[in-house]
């Protein structure tokens, strides 16, 4: 197990590895409002950008204003964002969250993490997301799939629950390179180093950490 100093050492030539590579960097979702990213960042759940950004092409002039997602159909909704895959759940917390974002917060979606994890359907990953997307405020780092690969990969966490992941991160790198950096090994999974299995030994990160080639 590295200590604190050689992980912090290794993020920290990650990220700028990373910068060289994604010089501009943020969510491929596309939405015009606060709401609107919202809506996406729960229908990305596992589900990639490209089809969450197919579907609410259709859906966001389908559902134009906060009250036309409390007044829909719960059962019509589910249809309309089917391809998203699990559009029950999904169809639950974003009507759910339509109205608790009407009762509770005035019909605008909250900016602080404590008040965004209250609504349903919202972890803190999609809370980062969007405070970080939306708001330009940045209270934490987000974990999806990628970083949470990537951060266990690189040896900069032993933990795989995502909130500890988060933790660790955010104690190796400047509050001011969190947004980036996660959104940055988001990049670098699609672009270099999917899922799926492959080998990684010339990857540009696993130059840097070379131990990387065998998990």
């Amino acid at each position: 197990m590295d200590n604190e100093a050689e992980r912090k050492r290794r993020a920290r030539a990650m990220n700028r590895a990373l910068k060289r590579m994604f010089p501009e960097t943020g969510t491929a979702l596309r939405y015009k409002t606060p709401w609107q990213l919202l809506v996406a960042t729960i229908l990305s759940a596992q589900c990639t950008d490209k089809k969450v950004n197919e579907v609410t092409k259709t859906l966001f002039k389908k559902y134009r204003a906060l009250n036309d997602y409390v007044n829909a159909s719960p059962k019509e909704f589910e249809a309309d964002i089917k391809p998203t895959g699990f559009y029950r759940n999904k169809a639950k917390h974003i009507l759910g969250a339509a109205r608790a974002v009407k009762e509770r917060y005035g019909g605008k979606v909250p900016q602080t993490m404590k008040e965004l994890i209250t609504l349903p359907g919202v972890a803190r990953k999609t809370a980062n997301v969007v405070q970080q997307n939306a708001f330009g405020a940045v209270e934490g780092l987000a974990v999806d799939t990628h970083v949470e690969r990537f951060a266990r990969k690189f040896g900069l966490t032993d933990h795989t629950d995502p909130k500890k992941i988060e933790r660790d991160l955010m104690e190796l790198l400047p509050r001011s390179e969190w947004f980036s950096f996660s959104h940055r090994l988001i990049d670098y999974g699609r672009a270099y180093c999917p899922a799926r299995p492959h080998d990684c030994a010339t990857h540009p990160l696993t130059k840097l950490y070379p131990p990387a080639t065998n998990k």
